[in-house]
C-alpha cells in the first residue's frame, strides 16, 4: 500500500477526518434541492443537570431535540429512572441515547432478577461507563452519546452523581454536574447559586433558573414553552427512590422565576419571548 502525499498547503495534519476528506472517503449522504451533498440529520438532545442537595439528587433536562439548525422536536424526555433509586439524564445523538438508557434499564432489572439483589451505586456508575465506552466507534462518526448518571446510595445514606466522556470516562462529582450544547452556562448559574445542604425546593428553582439561562444563551436548549405549556423534565432521587416532579409544580416555579426575572430585568422588549 503507498501512503499518501500531500502539498504542503494541502496537507491535513494530524486530523484523520482530515485524511479522510482529503483521499475523498467522506461518507456521500442524499442531495439537497441544490444538488449539493447534504449531511445526514438526526436529532440531538441538548442540555441536562445534575445537583446535589441535603436528601439526594435532583436531575433535570430541556425538551429541545435538534436536527442541525432546526427543532425537530419539542417535548423529548430527557431525564428517565435507571432503576428504583437512580436515574439517567441524556445529552448528544438522541435515538442512540434513548437506546443505551433502555438496555442499561434492562440490564440492572435483570441483574436484579438473576443475583436476587440489586447492584451497587458504583456498579451502576461502572456498567454505565462501559456501555459509554462500547459506544466510541459510533461516537467517532458524530453519533456521541454524554449521559450524566446519579443515584441515592442506600449505604452511605447519601446522594451521589457520574459524568461521563465520549470514551467511557466516569468521573463522580461532588456538588453537580453539567452536559450538553448549554451545559456551559447552566454551570455557571448552578455554580454561583449552589451551597451544601439545599432543601428540595431551593435545589429545583436553582436547576430551572439554569436551563432558563442556558436556553438565553444557547440555541439548542429550549426555555420554557408558556403557550404550548412545555417545561423541563426535572426529578428528584432521595431514600424515596426517582420520583419525578410534577408538571404543574414545575410550570408554577418557571412562571414565578420569568416574573421575578421581569421584576429585577424590567419587561421584555416587544416581541420579546421568555423561551
Amino acid at each position: 500500500m503507498t501512503l499518501p502525499h500531500f502539498p504542503v498547503a494541502d496537507d491535513p495534519g494530524p486530523s484523520f477526518v482530515g485524511l479522510l476528506r482529503a483521499q475523498g472517503l467522506e461518507p456521500r449522504f442524499a442531495t439537497g434541492p441544490d444538488g449539493a451533498t447534504s449531511p445526514l440529520s438526526f436529532s440531538h438532545g441538548t442540555t441536562v443537570v445534575a445537583v446535589r442537595f441535603a436528601d439526594g439528587v435532583v436531575m433535570a433536562g430541556d425538551r429541545r431535540a435538534t436536527a442541525g439548525h432546526l427543532i425537530s422536536h419539542r417535548h423529548m424526555e430527557k431525564v428517565f429512572p435507571a432503576d428504583r433509586y437512580s436515574g439517567v439524564a441524556i445529552a448528544g445523538a438522541a435515538g442512540p441515547a434513548v437506546e443505551m438508557v433502555r438496555l442499561f434499564q434492562l440490564q440492572l432489572e435483570h441483574y436484579e432478577k438473576v443475583e436476587g439483589t440489586t447492584i451497587s451505586l458504583e456498579g451502576k456508575a461502572n456498567q454505565l461507563s462501559q456501555m459509554v465506552r462500547g459506544h466510541l466507534p459510533a461516537a467517532m462518526q458524530g453519533f456521541a452519546v454524554v449521559p450524566l448518571f446519579a443515584g441515592y446510595d442506600t449505604a452511605r445514606r447519601e446522594g451521589r452523581l457520574f459524568e461521563y466522556d465520549v470514551t467511557g470516562g466516569r468521573y463522580e462529582e461532588s456538588e453537580y454536574a453539567t452536559t450538553g450544547s448549554g451545559s456551559l452556562h447552566a454551570g455557571a448559574v448552578v455554580k454561583m447559586g449552589y451551597r451544601p445542604g439545599l432543601a428540595r425546593e431551593e435545589v429545583i428553582d436553582l436547576v430551572i433558573s439554569a436551563l432558563f439561562e442556558a436556553a438565553d444563551e444557547d440555541s439548542a436548549t429550549g426555555g420554557p414553552d408558556l403557550v404550548r405549556a412545555i417545561y423541563p423534565n426535572v426529578a428528584t432521587i432521595t431514600a424515596d427512590g426517582f420520583v419525578a416532579v410534577g408538571e404543574d409544580e414545575v410550570a408554577e416555579r418557571f412562571r414565578g422565576l420569568v416574573d421575578q426575572l421581569t421584576s429585577t430585568r424590567g419587561p421584555l422588549p416587544p416581541g420579546g419571548d421568555p423561551s
